[in-house]
C-alpha cells in the first residue's frame, strides 16, 4: 500500500499530462516572441512533431488563446488567454478599489461602465459593470482596443509626457475606424491635448457608429495616470434630455476622482485667481 500514489498526493501532482504540457510550451513560446512563422523550426525547438503543432495551433486559435497577427503572418497571444489573466487581476488593488465605484456609476447613469489600463498601445479592459438595460456594451473583461480608438485609452495617454507618447506611438500605423479617428501621430497628439484640457475624453461614433463614450483618468499616489474609467452607450442616451451629456461627464469625472483618492492620490489645489485691480477714472 505504501507504494500507491493517492490522487491528492504531492508525487501524483508532479505527473504531467503530455498534451497539456505541449500546449503550454507552445503558448510560452508565442508569448516570448516566436510567431510560429517557421513551423519546422518551432516544432524542433519544442520537441513537437509538425502534425501535432498544427493541431495545437488550430485548437488554441479556435479557443482564442492565440490569434493571427495583424499582418496575417504568424500568431500572437489572443483575447481568450488575456481575458483569463485579466480575470485573475481581480485580486489586485486597482480592480478591488474600483469595483464599487464603477458599479455605482453604471447604475446611476444607466450605461455600461469600465475600468482599463494601457498595455503597450492597447487599452486593456479589467472591469465591466452593466446596468439592467437592454442596450449594453459588448466590451468584456480582457478585451483590447487600440488606445487611440477608445476614450479609455486616450485619457490615460493624454497625461503622458510628450517624449513617452512619441516613443510608444511614434512607429504605429494608425487604423481608421471612423472619420474621427486620428490618422497620424500629430493628429492623435492634438486630440490628446483637447482631452487633457477638458480632463475628460469624449467620443461620439469614433470607434463604433452610433455609440458615445466619456472617460476620466485615474491617478495613483505618485500622480501617475495608471488607469481610466469610462461609460459607453447609444448616442441617443447621452442626448435624451437637455444637460444629460454634461451630467454624465461629471459623473465619470467624480468616479475617476473617487477611485484616484482611494488609491492614495491627493489632487493639487487649484491655483488662486490673480487679483484684479481697477483703474480709477476721473
Amino acid at each position: 500500500m505504501s507504494d500507491l500514489l493517492l490522487p491528492d498526493s504531492p508525487a501524483s501532482a508532479a505527473v504531467g499530462v503530455p498534451p497539456v504540457e505541449r500546449a503550454i510550451r507552445l503558448l510560452r513560446a508565442i508569448a516570448d516572441g516566436d510567431p510560429v512563422t517557421n513551423m519546422s523550426r518551432t516544432a524542433r525547438a519544442l520537441a513537437i512533431n509538425r502534425t501535432t503543432l498544427m493541431r495545437l495551433l488550430q485548437t488554441l486559435e479556435a479557443e482564442r488563446f492565440i490569434e493571427r497577427r495583424p499582418q496575417g503572418d504568424g500568431y500572437r497571444i489572443g483575447l481568450g488567454l488575456v481575458g483569463i489573466a485579466a480575470g485573475a487581476s481581480y485580486s489586485q488593488d486597482l480592480v478591488q478599489t474600483a469595483m464599487p465605484v464603477v458599479t455605482h456609476l453604471a447604475e446611476s447613469v444607466g450605461l455600461s461602465a469600465h475600468v482599463g489600463v494601457l498595455d503597450g498601445t492597447d487599452a486593456l479592459y479589467l472591469v465591466r459593470q452593466v446596468p439592467n438595460v437592454p442596450l449594453a456594451s459588448n466590451i468584456h473583461v480582457g478585451s483590447r482596443v487600440p488606445a487611440y480608438a477608445t476614450t479609455l485609452g486616450r485619457i490615460i495617454v493624454a497625461f503622458w509626457p510628450d517624449e513617452k507618447i512619441d516613443r510608444v506611438f511614434g512607429g504605429l500605423a494608425f487604423t481608421s475606424y471612423s472619420k474621427h479617428s486620428p490618422r497620424t501621430l500629430d493628429a492623435f497628439k492634438a486630440m490628446l491635448a483637447a482631452d487633457r484640457a477638458a480632463g475628460l475624453a469624449w467620443s461620439e461614433s469614433h470607434y463604433v457608429s452610433g455609440v458615445s463614450s466619456f472617460a476620466g483618468p485615474i491617478f495613483d499616489r505618485t500622480g501617475e495616470p495608471v488607469a481610466a474609467v469610462n461609460v459607453t452607450g447609444p448616442a441617443q442616451v447621452f442626448s435624451a434630455e437637455p444637460g444629460r451629456r454634461s451630467r454624465i461627464g461629471e459623473a465619470v469625472r467624480a468616479a475617476a476622482d473617487e477611485i484616484s483618492k482611494r488609491l492614495g492620490h491627493v489632487a493639487k489645489p487649484a491655483a488662486p485667481a490673480a487679483p484684479t485691480t481697477r483703474r480709477r477714472t476721473a
